[in-house]
């Protein structure tokens, strides 16, 4: 998964993308807050039914 910087730096970008190809992830899903990022993995991971790896990996793949 991209580092932390280069997550919140283009946070925005990756945020629309994913929204565009899973429709039910919401702007709650997708808060990205300094020190929660794993809880906000762990949302996405609820939603799509994927593990931790995948949605880094799709993540990262943007």
């Amino acid at each position: 998964m991209k580092n932390k910087t280069e997550l919140k730096g283009n946070w925005n970008e990756t945020k629309g993308i994913l929204k565009q190809k899973f429709a039910m992830l919401t702007d709650n899903d997708l808060l990205l807050e300094e020190g929660k990022q794993d809880e906000m993995l762990g949302r996405i991971q609820i939603k799509l039914g994927k593990t931790k790896e995948e949605i880094q990996k799709l993540i990262s793949e943007l």
